[in-house]
């Protein structure tokens, strides 16, 4: 049995990790309040999502709005004026009149008047202000109002967003009295009518008819140690200005009030004028949509048509919600089904991450958005983001155990090999096996121009430094394109693109990578400049074709990587770059497609291939890559004496042959124009030296330059880059490059 219990134990020993851990972090996030910011706008998003309902016919809302306050010429409204407007609603017999205007001091002319008509409509509620807070202070109602108790509280309870989400029944005010909300009398008077008056439940909860109406709690919902003072309900809007039928105040003064239109309803005056400042932020301001603010006057109509509708029509009578057990059980539920999707999907399967693991996990959190909005429109609010998070948290938890465990076992090979090739070993059956297949694969080979001689002319603490940094850089560079680094040669770089996973646009891909390469030389030159170190400059040849890839060795040695003529033609392309150089095979070009942008091609016979091959020069790449090379322009200088100069032509990388005689006619910053007699085959590669520059006994180093398949401009010469090292600052004996540079600035 133990035995049993410890097999199952093991065997689920994500989830048994996860889930009460991802829960109890949870829990402890919203009982700090730290997810109530994230639930708010969730739950106005519901709201703006919800159907609208119907005009609440039983209200009117005589709105102050801008156009009213220009037509009337001043503010507020006299006694006289107001008087006019009060009359002319009491004429039409309403259940009830609410004035939602601070009334407390007289404003003359018309205060007789406007006070007889207060002592003589009983169904008439003024407001007070009853609450004091940093932003506002009490206003006093009406006096002959208030002694009727025909006052009621107009203040809304703000959320930490400064939203209006919850409505009052009732608060104390500074004296402990208990002051009705303006919204509750309204309801209350109209009811009434009907025969409903107010009760208690045994659990004090106010009962209006059927429908009872419980009290707001400080922790209800996503709410944490909210103000949940004197009798608050959350609020059930029935919608905007839109829901309710509204006549406008210069209307009503000029008796254009439609006949019976406020008969047997609830009247309420207020103003909607964003020059009044009775605006505030709602639930319809969601974060997805611009902000709106609502009037005043229609959140006291949502509160009013809340109780109305409960009451009459069976509507919910406010937004329920769950026990806190309750909730914390539904988030470790979620939390739970986000660990068993990912334990059983990527960790008891083939191992790797599979895309199904995390359709489910978007699937389930889709079905519990989906079921959180369906019981909104229900009426009870069940929160949303702590399941959420709960669903994703375990699923990531689970992902990152999985992971690092496979992480122990990779970087243990990684340290040898790439990462996809640890991959093809730890994840294929036939990973290990020796032995190989053919395959169209594409070859990138990158070198170092003139590197040799850097090396020689630096202590080698220098020479690591500059190679670590190029490397680096590069490893970075070829990771981004997906290729595989097959190994480092000495300054080379040798890598594969199709092996070992082929995809359809290798050869893109190694277009694309080797000019981003060449752009990351600009970054590998500025921190050399600030270590003190030279410029260097890379060229890069690219082939594609098949070859064998697969495990080549013993059973006590092996490596992973790829064999084939086409390897040794990637090299030979190379070897005819110049610095910041590309240059393709045709295979690598008609495979790469119309994306390609070239410079021209050149013809060539390497070594070894029966027959002449095209290669061209690569500028850029379109498409989704969108990369181009700078183009380089360079500036020749005649110089006003030519420099003797003997050179030979190199085989590899030894001289051969004769030393002959020439002299440079022309220079740029990285080329030069040599006059010989001796014909110079393009592309050839030549060791030259400067006998008679100086006239001091410095030893001088010698220089290395490609011939380049380019016309020159002065007549007899040939078109030399410098490879070994460029012509002004870089590796040059600082004697060389200053009197070269010296040479220049006197033409």
């Amino acid at each position: 049995m133990w035995k049993t219990l410890r097999q199952k134990v093991w065997y689920w020993r994500g989830m048994i990790i996860a889930v009460p851990s991802v829960t109890a972090v949870l829990l402890g996030l919203r009982a700090l309040g730290l997810l109530q910011a994230l639930e708010f706008p969730v739950l106005d998003q519901f709201l703006l999502m919800r159907p609208q309902e119907a005009i609440d016919s039983r209200l009117v809302i005589v709105e102050i709005n801008e156009a009213d306050v220009q037509k009337v010429g001043h503010w507020s409204l006299t006694d006289a004026e107001l008087a006019r407007v009060l009359e002319t609603i009491k004429q039409q017999k309403p259940a009830a009149i609410g004035l939602d205007l601070y009334r407390d001091l007289p404003v003359e002319p018309g205060r007789q008047t406007l006070t007889k008509l207060f002592t003589t409509t009983p169904n008439l509620i003024g407001v007070q202000k009853v609450a004091s807070n940093s932003d506002s202070s009490p206003v006093n109602p009406p006096p002959v109002l208030k002694q009727r108790d025909q006052v009621g509280a107009n203040d809304l309870p703000l959320d930490g967003d400064g939203k209006v989400r919850r409505g009052l029944f009732y608060l104390e005010d500074q004296k402990d009295e208990t002051v009705f909300s303006f919204g509750f009398k309204l309801a209350e008077l109209y009811l009434k009518k009907k025969g409903i008056e107010p009760e208690l439940t045994p659990n004090n909860e106010i009962k209006l008819g059927a429908a009872v109406f419980p009290t707001f709690n400080a922790n209800d919902g996503s709410y944490v140690g909210a103000e949940a003072g004197g009798y608050q309900v959350m609020l059930n809007y029935r919608g905007t200005r839109q829901q309710f039928q509204t006549i406008t105040l210069t209307d009503v003064l000029e008796q254009k009030v439609p006949p019976n239109l406020m008969r047997d309803r609830i009247v309420l005056i207020g103003a909607t004028a964003e020059s009044l400042k009775d605006l505030f932020y709602v639930p319809y301001s969601s974060s997805l949509t611009a902000p709106k603010r609502m009037a005043g006057v229609i959140i006291h109509a949502n509160l009013i048509s809340q109780i109305l509708s409960a009451t009459l029509d069976e509507r919910m009578p406010t937004l329920r919600t769950w026990s806190e057990p309750l909730e914390a059980l539904w988030i470790l539920g979620w939390a739970t089904v986000g660990a068993i999707l990912s334990w059983r999907q990527r960790y008891i399967g083939k191992p790797g991450i599979r895309p199904w693991n995390t359709v489910s996990v978007l699937v389930a959190g889709i079905c519990l958005v989906t079921a959180s909005y369906a019981t909104f429109l229900q009426g009870w609010w069940i929160p949303v983001v702590p399941p959420f998070m709960a669903l994703m948290g375990a699923s990531i938890v689970i992902t990152g155990y999985v992971a690092r465990s496979a992480a122990e076992m990779r970087r243990t090979f990684g340290r040898y090999l790439t990462d996809e090739v640890v991959a093809s070993l730890l994840e294929t059956p036939s990973g290990l096996t020796l032995g190989g297949e053919r395959r169209k694969v594409t070859i990138l080979i990158s070198d170092l121009r003139g590197f040799s001689a850097i090396s020689e002319s630096r202590p080698p603490e220098q020479v690591v430094t500059i190679l670590n940094l190029y490397l680096g850089m590069m490893s970075d560079t070829v990771t981004r394109y997906n290729g595989t680094i097959n190994e480092f040669i000495g300054d080379g770089i040798f890598v594969m693109f199709g092996a070992p996973i082929y995809r359809e646009d290798d050869s893109e891909r190694a277009v694309a990578c080797a000019i981003a390469m060449q752009s990351a030389m600009a970054e590998v030159n500025r921190q050399n400049q600030q270590l003190g170190l030279p410029a260097i400059e890379m060229g890069i040849g690219i082939n594609t074709g098949e070859v064998v890839v697969g495990n080549i060795g013993s059973q006590r040695r092996a490596k992973y990587t790829v064999i084939g003529n086409h390897v040794n033609l990637a090299a030979r392309i190379e070897s005819y770059t110049v610095g910041g150089q590309i240059l393709i095979s045709e295979g690598t070009f008609h495979d790469a497609g119309d994306l390609v942008q070239v410079d021209g091609h050149i013809q060539v016979e390497p070594k070894g291939i029966k027959e002449p091959i095209k290669l061209y020069n690569v500028s850029g790449i379109g498409g989704k890559h969108n990369l181009f090379l700078p183009e380089e322009k360079e500036e020749f200088v005649t110089l006003a004496s030519a420099i003797p100069v003997r050179y030979t032509v190199l085989e590899g990388k030894h001289a051969v042959g004769t030393l002959f005689e020439g002299t440079l006619v022309s220079l740029s910053d990285k080329s030069a124009e040599l006059r010989s007699d001796h014909f110079l085959t393009p592309l050839s590669n030549l060791k030259l030296n400067l006998p008679d520059l100086l006239q001091s006994d410095t030893e001088l180093d010698d220089l290395y330059a490609k011939v380049l398949d380019k016309a020159a401009t002065n007549p007899n010469c040939v078109r030399i880059r410098f490879t070994g090292m460029p012509i002004r600052f870089a590796g040059l004996a600082p004697e060389v490059s200053a009197a070269l540079d010296q040479l220049r600035r006197s033409t």
